[in-house]
């Protein structure tokens, strides 16, 4: 009997084990997975399993260099560059990226990032992004929004991950202009639904810069002002305990100096970085051990005589100690007067030495790192590219 053509073909075929096909699929990027999806239901199967996209996940943050994203304030344009590759001119490593939203004079506002999800904000939406996906959700309204908040209250927002619930929370915490009051909200993507929380225990604001609030040890913290004490504190929500703490900042720090500063993480501890303009420095200043006020130390001091605007603002350090930041410190329409450089990637050494820095950006521009994933929500609803 005379074998099929068919037949044939399927013998000479190569046979990989089920496991192994796994360990190779995991080890390649969102974009390709996306695409192999149409090879065949069982590769369809496997790789739309939130199993796999967890494992992927995982593997990704321990093998692969976050990514940032950034949307100009002028343009609206949203980009996301590898780093690395761009400040060594390969001009590859930037791509666009398209997040569609009704026409508007203001940008969307980027309040958050976590485990490959960015939190965007044009009051009075909040919207879910995944930009490796292209998944998107709007989130919805706040049924504790009254008509006094809508007119005088400012709004500071925060995103995390819950592991115990497996739940992401979207946080929001709110102050009115002329009312000596706080209240914390979020909502819970597993109950798809909103819940107020007693006010914080003091009154907080915040200025512009520092309304994105920075995922560090399963809390969202943010850079703010007692109002009672007219002190700088971290503020923190616990996304497993749900409630607010405080963290007061190292002893110092001059708080005069904290109008140019932040939070993010240096190495593995929560850290805060000051504008010194005197001496045209920024000092970077670890919390050795978390929740401990005696374990802050001054880490390293950077001269940022050499940037164009004098201004650098760390949001990244790489696992040889390297610091990564951009120059630019807002997305106000006044900072394009005067200046002719607009936002550059810097890069530092791990001794306070600058490497190089690379343009990016002909306006001001908003930034945060994320890392490419497969993940989906939990809760009602689907996660369908869009």
């Amino acid at each position: 009997m005379v074998e099929s053509t068919q037949e044939k073909k399927q013998k000479t075929l190569p046979y990989l084990p089920h496991e192994l096909i796994i360990q190779i699929l995991m080890r390649l990027p969102v974009k390709s997975l996306i695409h192999f999806k149409c090879v065949c239901k069982l590769w369809f199967s496997l790789i739309s399993d939130p199993h796999f996209a967890n494992s992927h996940f995982q593997l990704t943050t321990t093998t692969h260099t976050p990514r940032i994203m950034c949307i100009s304030s002028l343009s609206h344009e949203i980009r996301s560059i590898g780093f690395e590759a761009f400040l060594n001119d390969d001009d590859t490593a930037s791509v666009n990226l398209n997040f569609s939203l009704p026409e508007s004079y203001f940008p969307a506002e980027i309040r958050g990032s976590c485990r490959g999800f960015i939190l965007l904000y044009r009051d009075p939406n909040i919207y879910i992004w995944n930009p490796s996906t292209g998944f998107k959700k709007q989130i919805p309204g706040s049924p504790f929004r009254s008509k006094l908040a809508k007119l005088c209250s400012i709004h500071i927002h925060g995103f995390g991950y819950d592991q115990v619930r497996d739940d992401y929370l979207v946080v929001v915490l709110s102050y009115h202009i002329t009312v000596v009051s706080t209240r914390l909200k979020f909502f819970s993507f597993r109950d798809n639904t909103w819940k107020e929380t007693e006010g914080a225990p003091f009154a907080y604001c915040v200025i512009p810069s520092r309304r994105k609030g920075f995922l560090f040890n399963g809390a969202i913290h943010w850079l703010a002002l007692r109002r009672d004490l007219r002190w700088n504190v971290i503020v923190s929500f616990d996304l497993m305990e749900r409630k607010l703490f405080e963290m007061p900042l190292p002893n110092n720090v001059h708080h005069s100096a904290l109008v140019h500063s932040g939070l993010w993480v240096f190495g593995e501890y929560l850290s805060v970085w000051a504008k010194d303009n005197a001496n045209d420095t920024v000092e970077i200043w670890v919390m050795k051990e978390y929740k401990v006020h005696s374990s802050w130390i001054k880490s390293l001091v950077l001269s940022v005589e050499a940037i164009p605007d004098h201004y650098f603002q760390p949001i990244y350090s790489t696992k040889n100690g390297d610091i990564i930041g951009r120059n630019m410190h807002s997305t106000n329409m006044s900072d394009v007067i005067g200046s002719n450089h607009g936002t550059r990637l810097v890069k530092y050494n791990y001794q306070g030495q600058l490497l190089r820095h690379h343009a990016f950006c002909n306006s001001p521009s908003e930034v945060v790192m994320y890392t490419e994933s497969l993940l989906s929500l939990p809760g009602p609803g689907d996660n369908k590219q869009i």
